[in-house]
């Protein structure tokens, strides 16, 4: 039976007025956290180049950064109940450029196990910032547009995807260049990463000293908070968790990809430099379309959209496993637009009526985020065996739980007392 309440009303008694300042400084957030996380894609081919690995050794740049969101979102659940949502910004840009940092003393050696672990406590910030800023932005406005708000604020998330490779192919790939041994090449990627780092500390003592709202009705109910395992009680939040696995993992595995599949003969046949700028165009779609999906989910259900925009999704990677040269790209390509508004909606629609358990809830969607370690690991185990090519089946198989989710998954049933 479906639950009649309105969608997007996970906490009670939050003001309508929507704290335009507030969001405007949580933007710039999304925006460091997505630069951050596509860096991934030139590191990848980067790396595999500096220490001669195959593609999924190649991926274990994205096992290392994701895992950090399964084995920290809990302790970060905790840690953000305890200190509260304002507090737990500046704390995971902090730690996210303590990451950055280590970066140096990683291409100094060059160390590819130190590279993965500086990634892993890169990335335990980001998960700080993902359990604190979602639930923050979905509270600061009126409940009915929280998927509406989250997607707009997720834009500003996928500006900072589409400049990162850019950023990466002209500062480390295209270093590389001009490199004259494999040690100057890892060197490449020291100073790109110290500016990072200092624009991490930058913006955290930026937000430690502003005074953004509390949110006393998310913030005042983590005393009465439950367990996890009650959060999980929710079928629709279980099913939004497999939901984030899956596209987390579809998208991270065609993106880590791209530069080495444009390099291909029947494909492209560029240079990782030219390559990374055309990774720019999927993200970059990924960021247009937030901007179309923030307008288009204020007057459509967010889960027939999402529904619609799997299947789009899942054809066109087919096609791309079936097609080659400038068509192939351009399919793979324009998957971004669709991936959109996949995250914060699944994001939205998991933690839908689950009031004081919110923060659970955050946390359990953000702990799947481990997708994005594992499915790209088994992308880059295909690679190897049966060629880059045809393993973009796997995120097309993918996309074809997302139609069922939007569809029908997301559906809340009441559950029994």
């Amino acid at each position: 039976m479906e639950v009649s309440t309105p969608r997007a009303t996970a906490v009670a008694d939050v003001p309508s007025r929507t704290h335009v300042g507030a969001l405007g400084v949580v933007t710039t957030i999304f925006f460091m956290w997505g630069f951050m996380t596509c860096m991934n894609d030139i590191l990848i081919p980067h790396l595999k180049n500096v220490f001669h690995l195959g593609y999924a050794e190649g991926a274990l740049v994205q096992f290392s950064f994701f895992s950090a969101y399964f084995l920290m979102s809990l302790p970060a659940g905790k840690l953000v109940a305890r200190i509260g949502y304002k507090r737990g910004l500046p704390l995971g840009l902090a730690t996210a450029g303590v990451g950055a940092l280590l970066f140096y003393p990683a291409a100094s050696l060059p160390s590819y196990p130190f590279f993965l672990a500086a990634l892993f406590v890169l990335a335990t910030g980001i998960t700080i910032l993902q359990v604190t800023a979602n639930p923050y932005v979905a509270v600061l406005g009126p409940p009915a547009t929280a998927s509406s708000r989250l997607n707009l604020t997720q834009a500003f998330n996928s500006l900072g995807t589409t400049v990162a490779p850019y950023f990466g192919g002209y500062f480390i790939l295209g270093a590389v260049k001009h490199a004259e041994n494999p040690l100057a090449e890892a060197h490449a990627v020291r100073m790109p990463y110290l500016g990072l780092a200092a624009m991490l500390f930058v913006l955290a003592f930026a937000l430690a000293i502003l005074k953004l709202p509390t949110i006393t009705a998310v913030e005042g109910e983590e005393a009465k908070r439950g367990s996890f395992l009650d959060a999980l009680r929710f079928p629709h939040l279980r099913r939004a968790a497999l939901g984030i696995f899956l596209y987390v993992g579809a998208e991270v595995s065609i993106g880590s990809f791209l530069v080495n599949f444009f390099g291909l003969a029947a494909i492209g046949a560029m240079t990782e430099a030219q390559a990374a700028k055309y990774v720019s165009l999927y993200w970059g779609g990924a960021m247009v379309g937030r901007f179309i999906g923030s307008a288009v989910l204020r007057k459509h259900d967010p889960g027939r959209v999402l529904g619609a925009s799997a299947i789009v999704a899942a054809l066109l990677v087919a096609c791309t496993v079936l097609l080659d040269g400038p068509v192939a790209m351009g399919t793979i390509l324009v998957v971004g637009l669709f991936n959109s508004i996949m995250f914060p909606t699944i994001f939205t629609l998991g933690i839908e009526g689950l009031g004081k358990l919110t923060s659970q809830g955050s946390s359990i969607l953000v702990m799947s985020i481990v997708g994005g370690a594992i499915v790209p690991v088994l992308f880059g185990r295909l690679a190897d065996a049966i060629g880059i090519h045809q393993a973009f089946l796997l995120p097309a198989l993918c996309y074809l739980y997302i139609v069922h989710f939007g569809f029908r998954g997301s559906r809340r049933v009441a559950l029994p007392a």
